[in-house]
């Protein structure tokens, strides 16, 4: 099988070598088993289906969140020997995702891009069932797990889509994912029994360094210094859209070909200055995290951050993206302890009780079990505010799922009030999840220890000693702050713990004579292995 495979690649792709973790992933879905792939940002996850998927009888959907992401996939296999790859997304007129439909139908085409919202609606659904899948792909799968840093509500309805196509091979694709959101990526797809592949998380090449500032006007001025002179090209990423555009100038006015790239900017200018990126026709881009998911450039020489990220979960993915030709690339976070609040300001979200409350009342007063289509028409709000409350109630025990993906209130209707109630209990427990998640970044920025290791660590890869390539080794910090063994023996990492208290979690990380859990209802927590002790505050469940 393997010799086939890598024979496919080959004269297919022209990929003459596949690595250990993609061969494996690709046997078995060969062999029909859901599979969950957690590989490094740019190790060839999408290999693993584009080779199989000329094995497998049926077309393969791939469910990707960007269109800008989709159209660089289908261009890569369209510049292949490979049938063709085509896309039906709200970007296209109708004429356009007809002809997608009637290709995918016929045969002509193998692969189908779709974005998750598109699977909210009915029609599509059915379309999918006429053409018969024997695979279902989904990418960036992170973005259904609520423990994950890019929660997006429409990849919630994907499991139910799954089950209504017959369950066809599911394969979730994933760069950053540490165990919690990989036990919740494969519950929310319903995968069964499903292999695990995951490869390593470190990125020898990647020099990890933190640089402290006391105010802003110095950080500032440090972020435009350092790269300025920095090996180019890069990424720096800054927290809003005006420090974008602030950044983009500043550099320009110093020589660099900078462009600024955010939210606000219309699809055609993303396009130009992605594709100028590309063409190293830039020397920077500074970037909101909107900016780089799938980007496919081996030559990015650092990737600076000019202020902390909400999570090291989205730090890591967005580091991944330097240094993909295996050379040296640097990764520098410019901290300023008070930025942490601007975070916690940005990703802080108010309860929308308006909202819960008129998406239960249209699931009740619908005549039968109400889709998410339904649910669309009959409330006068956005769809991803739609999306969200109707999560919320299903998370919340609020509503049941049907067999056929829709939704209806079961046998126990709480009424209204009671299911705001429930809705916002559900809602503060991801608040705090959020707020916990910020503080990890704090503790990375912070820390003594191997930088590498704490990064690591909290992926669920251990390192046995410092890694000697980060500036805690280089000032030679590292080495005195070490993982206790007393602690290593006591709470291994992925132990389940109960805390008297806080109740049950996973342990995460070990720090020196520090434990990082994971707590189920409060998010993470990182305490005092002495207190620990000295309390019993934990033990094993």
């Amino acid at each position: 099988m393997r010799d086939r495979l890598r024979r496919t690649a080959e004269e297919t792709f022209g990929w003459s070598d596949l690595s250990p973790e993609q061969l494996a992933a690709m046997e078995h879905l060969l062999d029909g088993r859901d599979t969950l792939v957690v590989m490094p940002t740019g190790a060839g996850k999408s290999a693993i289906y584009q080779v199989p998927a000329l094995l497998l009888p049926g077309p393969t959907v791939v469910v990707s969140p960007l269109i800008a992401l989709q159209h660089d996939q289908a261009a890569q296999i369209g510049d292949s020997e490979a049938p063709d790859a085509v896309a039906v997304n709200s970007a296209q007129r109708r004429t356009d995702s007809e002809r997608s439909w009637a290709a995918v139908g016929s045969g002509d085409a193998e692969y189908l891009f779709l974005a998750p919202e598109q699977l909210a609606k009915d029609e599509v659904v059915a379309e999918l069932r006429q053409v018969g899948p024997t695979l279902f792909v989904v990418d960036e799968a992170h973005c259904i797990s609520v423990w994950g840093h890019d929660f997006r509500p429409d990849y919630l309805r994907l499991g139910h889509v799954v089950e209504q196509l017959g369950h066809p091979r599911v394969l979730a694709l994933t760069a950053t994912a540490s165990q919690p959101v990989r036990d919740d990526i494969v519950d929310r797809l319903g995968m069964r029994d499903p292999a695990r592949v995951v490869a390593g998380f470190d990125r020898p090449e990647l020099y990890l360094e933190v640089r402290r500032f006391a105010d802003d006007d110095s950080k500032r001025a440090a972020v435009v210094d350092w790269t300025v002179a920095a090996d180019k090209p890069g990424l720096v990423y800054a927290a809003s859209r005006r420090d974008t555009e602030r950044y983009a100038a500043e550099l320009a006015a110093r020589g660099i070909r900078a462009a600024a790239f955010h939210a606000g900017i219309d699809r055609a200018e993303k396009a130009r200055v992605h594709e100028r990126f590309l063409a190293d026709e830039l020397d920077v881009v500074v970037a909101t995290s909107a900016f780089g998911m799938g980007i496919d450039k081996p030559n990015v020489r650092f990737v600076a951050h000019a202020s902390a990220p909400e999570s090291l979960d989205s730090y890591y993915q967005q580091i991944g993206r330097a240094g993909r030709d295996e050379r040296r690339a640097d990764a520098v976070l410019f901290y300023r302890p008070q930025d942490l609040g601007l975070q916690r300001f940005l990703t802080a979200r108010r309860f929308d009780a308006d909202s819960v409350r008129e998406v239960a009342e249209a699931v009740r007063d619908h005549e039968g079990p109400a889709s998410p289509q339904d649910v669309d028409r009959e409330v006068g709000h956005s769809h991803r505010r739609t999306m969200r409350s109707l999560d919320l109630l299903y998370d919340a025990d609020v509503l049941r799922p049907t067999a056929e993906g829709r939704f209806d209130l079961g046998r126990e209707d709480p009424g209204t009030e009671e299911a705001v109630d429930r809705v916002a209990g559900e809602f503060e427990r991801r608040e705090r999840l959020g707020r916990s998640r910020i503080e990890i970044m704090r503790h990375y920025a912070e820390t003594r220890s191997c930088r590498r290791r704490y990064l690591l660590g909290y992926f669920g890869e251990p390192l046995e000693r410092p890694c000697g390539f980060c500036d805690t080794c280089a000032a030679g910090t590292a080495q005195e702050h070490t993982t206790s063994a007393a602690t290593d023996a006591e709470f291994p990492a992925d132990t389940r713990v109960r805390h008297r208290e806080w109740g049950s979690g996973t342990v995460v990380y070990h720090e020196d004579d520090r434990l990082t859990v994971l707590f189920d209802d409060l998010g993470y927590r990182t305490l005092s292995m002495p207190a620990v002790r000295r309390g019993r505050l934990l033990t094993r469940e």
